[in-house]
């Protein structure tokens, strides 16, 4: 049977982070911890989010968000979520902001450990509507954690799982795509190539979900058509837009499920958690996209020729080879190896991959050989 679902709230413009004290009393968030990143507080973003209160901001605050979110820091925002008797989140900042106020919203409001409560763990159907609420401001195009029932958390004992429940969803997605402008280059790119692989990925799985579909495939059309723009001008107000409605609607396109490229970032991102997300998914790209090929799914439903045609390129056969060149032109890593990964992760990596909650949802079933070769493929 198909579950499909949309979504939540979300207001879409620039200038659209002004409504956000209007979004936390429609939501009932009186007393909201913000949860942000040190980046998102020295340029500025933070302070425009805490302005639209005018005299009277929210005063419990986090900015300790890491580059990958890990339990610890979830438990480290817990504390001053419960110092400050708060009743609610807002996150501002990118996935890892968003993703880590998911875990605050679990932690504050359900008992144990969080592995509890991770997918894989079974434990999904344990998040309940008890979750604190959250809305979300994504001050990056590329997770769209803010329109997404899932977060991914670095555990205490290494793993980088997933937790899952339409109990996470934001109840408020505040999409304002002027807070992007000037983001850096390099992050423009890692976060863009993130949200197009998204919508390759939920594209390509074999799910029933029409809806989704169009979604994606008219997200990768609108990423695919201005990552370049917004990589070498920061200041492109349209190019900016464009890339955070790709970011929103990959994520919009979750329910399918992913892939192997997130199985593989997934897994590899827990044994090095400094190495981006974003990045990973561009390197995985190619060698996930030749995999998938030779899905029956694929093929019957002629998807990649569809993705082509929204890429704006000649043939199916164009597109794995279309994704390495753009990394380039982009100026993203060539290689695994050219981002310090060393051949000796790769039975590590191999073995988390094939336990992630994102492998099953792949149009073709690997087997360990196929993600070696995967990985040998991205080096």
């Amino acid at each position: 049977m198909a579950l499909i679902h949309y979504i939540t709230q979300i207001q879409f413009d620039d200038g659209a982070i002004a409504l956000l004290p209007q979004e936390c009393e429609r939501v009932g968030i009186r007393r909201p911890l913000v949860v942000t990143d040190v980046g998102v507080r020295a340029v500025g973003v933070l302070q425009q989010a805490l302005d639209t209160w005018g005299g009277q901001p929210p005063q419990a605050i986090y900015d300790g968000t890491p580059s990958n979110p890990t339990e610890a820091a979830v438990r480290a925002a817990l504390k001053v979520y419960r110092e400050h008797d708060c009743d609610g989140l807002v996150a501002v900042g990118g996935g890892s902001s968003i993703d880590l106020a998911k875990g605050v919203a679990i932690a504050a409001t359900h008992p144990g450990p969080l592995t509890t409560y991770a997918t894989i763990e079974g434990g999904s159907p344990r998040i309940t509507a008890k979750a604190a609420p959250l809305i979300a401001v994504p001050t990056t195009a590329g997770t769209g954690s803010e329109v997404a029932r899932g977060a991914i958390i670095i555990v205490d004992d290494g793993r980088k799982l997933g937790f899952h429940s339409w109990h996470l969803v934001p109840k408020a997605a505040i999409c304002d795509p002027g807070l992007t402008v000037g983001l850096p280059p390099t992050l423009t790119a890692a976060t863009g190539m993130d949200a197009i692989a998204h919508c390759i990925e939920t594209f390509l799985s074999a799910a029933f979900n029409p809806p989704a579909d169009g979604i994606a495939l008219d997200g990768l059309e609108r990423g695919w058509a201005h990552i370049q723009r917004a990589t070498r001008d920061g200041s492109d107000r349209e190019a900016r837009r464009q890339m955070m409605s790709a970011s929103m609607q990959g994520a919009m396109a979750f329910q399918k499920g992913l892939g192997c490229v997130h199985s593989l970032s997934h897994s590899l991102g827990g044994a090095n958690p400094r190495l981006h997300h974003g990045s990973l998914n561009a390197v995985f790209l190619p060698a996930v996209i030749r995999f998938n090929a030779e899905a029956e799914s694929v093929r019957r439903e002629r998807r990649l020729e569809r993705m082509a045609h929204a890429m704006g390129l000649s043939s199916a056969d164009a597109v794995a080879d279309a994704v390495r060149e753009m990394n380039a032109r982009l100026g993203l890593p060539a290689g695994l190896a050219a981002m310090g990964v060393d051949r000796s992760l790769f039975g590590k990596v191999i073995a988390g991959a094939m336990v992630d909650h994102c492998h099953k949802t792949n149009p073709r079933l690997a087997t360990e050989d196929d993600y070696r070769a995967m990985l040998e493929s991205s080096m």
